[in-house]
C-alpha cells in the first residue's frame, strides 16, 4: 500500500502563492503520473494538473495554465504543485492521486491512491 499525504494548503489573498506537496511513504513508490485534483463547495472533484514518472511531461487544465506549476524535483517521493497568482475561484480542497500509467492524466478511474486532501482558501 502506498499512503499519500497532501501539505501545504492554507489562507492566502488573491494574488498570492502557496505551494502544496504530495508526499508518499509506505511500500516503493512507484507511479506513471502523479495528478493534483480540487474539488470546490458543491462541485465535483476535478482535474487540476499531473506529471509523469520522469518529470518530463506534465499536463494542466486550462484553467491554471501559465499560474501552476509542477516543479520538476530529484525526491521521487513528494510532487509539489506551485501554485502562483492565487484567484479566489481556485478555493477547494486539493488532492494528489497516483496512477500507474500517464495515458490520459485526467481520467481519475486511472488513479490507485488517493491522499486525504488540503484545503485551500483564496480570499478577495
Amino acid at each position: 500500500q502506498v499512503q499519500l499525504v497532501e501539505s501545504g494548503g492554507g489562507l492566502v489573498r488573491a494574488g498570492g502563492s502557496l505551494r502544496l506537496s504530495c508526499t508518499a511513504s509506505g511500500r516503493t513508490f512507484n507511479y506513471g503520473a502523479v495528478g493534483w485534483f480540487c474539488q470546490a463547495p458543491g462541485r465535483e472533484r476535478e482535474f487540476v494538473a499531473a506529471i509523469n514518472w520522469n518529470g518530463d511531461s506534465t499536463y494542466y487544465r486550462n484553467s491554471v495554465k501559465g499560474r501552476f506549476t509542477i516543479p520538476r524535483v530529484s525526491d521521487k517521493n513528494t510532487v509539489y504543485l506551485q501554485m502562483n497568482s492565487l484567484k479566489v475561484e481556485d478555493t477547494a480542497v486539493y488532492y494528489c492521486a497516483s496512477a500507474k500509467y500517464y495515458s490520459d492524466p485526467t481520467r481519475q478511474p486511472d488513479y490507485d491512491y488517493w491522499g486525504q486532501g488540503t484545503q485551500v482558501t483564496v480570499s478577495s
